[in-house]
């Protein structure tokens, strides 16, 4: 069977806000503008994108679980969950597929509780502060992996 070529994003709660949410700390991108650029850094490696976003933490395991029938990967910007949910670390890892895990501010120098992430540990790429253009960063990094191009 060949690697197919397609990549899971996903966004956890309250990304669905970008672009009004606290503009001061999510920029005003919104999440159309996420999407569009992990499709447009994906499409340049000849990948393509299915994306989610939800608010309910079932529907992201869901997507995720799914994912290993026709993805390579995942992109995941879990918002709140990622300091919370040990479950969505649980379904990333036992999916088996390389995860990028994303942050559009810099958590690690806002309050404490956002410095601890359930998902670093099963994330082979890490990509924090870098704003919207993040999740480009993020998918290139991966697919580099995915296709044996990454640097040591």
């Amino acid at each position: 069977m060949t690697t197919p070529r397609r990549l899971l994003l996903v966004n956890g709660p309250n990304l669905n806000l970008l672009g009004t949410r606290e503009p001061e700390i999510y920029g005003t991108h919104t999440l159309a503008d996420v999407e569009k650029t992990t499709v447009d850094a994906a499409a340049r490696r000849g990948f393509d994108v299915r994306a989610v976003q939800s608010n309910h933490e079932g529907v992201l395991l869901d997507a995720i679980h799914a994912a290993r029938e026709d993805c390579a990967g995942i992109v995941i910007n879990p918002g709140g969950l990622t300091h919370t949910s040990v479950v969505l670390r649980d379904a990333l890892s036992a999916v088996g597929l390389p995860v990028a895990e994303v942050h559009i501010s810099d958590v690690r120098a806002r309050e404490e509780f956002r410095h601890h992430s359930y998902v670093a540990d099963v994330a082979v790429v890490h990509v924090v502060g870098e704003g919207v253009a993040g999740y480009g960063t993020a998918v290139t990094r991966l697919i580099d992996i995915l296709t044996g191009q990454a640097e040591g």
